[in-house]
C-alpha cells in the first residue's frame, strides 16, 4: 500500500469515527431530553380537585381547563423530535410515558454519515417553555439547560466508546 493509500484510509477512518461520535451524541443528547421530560401527574398538580364544576363529577378542574379522569400523561415526552437542517414545528398527538418511542423516532431519523450535518432536536408542544423553566415539580431544573451542561461528558462518553 502506497502513502496516498495510507492517507484515503486514515481519511475514511477519521470519517467514520466522526460520523460516529456525532451519531452517538445526537442520540444521547435526544435520550437525556425524553428522560428528563416530566410525565404529567395530576395528583401531583396543584389546584385541582375532583368534581370542581358542578354536579361533573366525571372531570379533574385546574385553572388551565378540564381534562377527562382517564388522563394519561407522557405527551410532552413523546413530542421530542430529531430533524436535520432546520427545525421541525409540528405536534405529535401521541403519548409516550416510557419515552422509548420517541428515542425510536429519533434513533431512526439520524444519519450514520452524521458529521457535518445541522441536527436539531426539538419540541413543539405549546407548554414545553413552561416546562423547561421549572413549571413541573418533577423538572424542576428544565430539561433543556441541563442537557446543554452536560453536552461535553457526552462527546467524551462517545469518543471513549471508539
Amino acid at each position: 500500500m502506497g502513502f496516498a493509500a495510507d492517507i484515503k484510509k486514515f481519511a475514511q477512518k477519521c470519517g467514520d469515527n466522526a460520523d460516529q461520535v456525532v451519531r452517538k451524541t445526537v442520540l444521547d443528547i435526544g435520550s437525556s431530553l425524553i428522560e428528563k421530560t416530566p410525565v404529567g401527574n395530576p395528583d401531583l398538580w396543584q389546584n385541582w380537585e375532583k368534581g370542581g364544576v358542578g354536579a361533573n363529577s366525571d372531570h379533574w378542574l385546574v385553572s388551565t381547563g378540564f381534562v377527562a379522569q382517564g388522563y394519561t400523561g407522557g405527551h410532552a415526552r413523546a413530542n421530542w423530535s430529531h430533524s436535520i437542517g432546520s427545525r421541525v414545528i409540528h405536534e405529535l398527538q401521541a403519548i409516550d410515558k416510557t419515552g422509548r418511542v420517541s428515542l425510536e423516532r429519533i434513533s431512526a431519523s439520524v444519519p450514520m454519515k452524521a458529521a457535518g450535518l445541522v441536527h436539531y432536536i426539538q419540541n413543539s408542544v405549546p407548554y414545553i417553555q413552561r416546562l423547561e423553566d421549572g413549571y413541573s415539580k418533577q423538572a424542576p431544573a428544565g430539561m433543556v439547560g441541563l442537557t446543554k451542561v452536560e453536552f461535553q461528558d457526552y462527546i467524551r462518553k462517545a469518543l471513549a466508546e471508539l
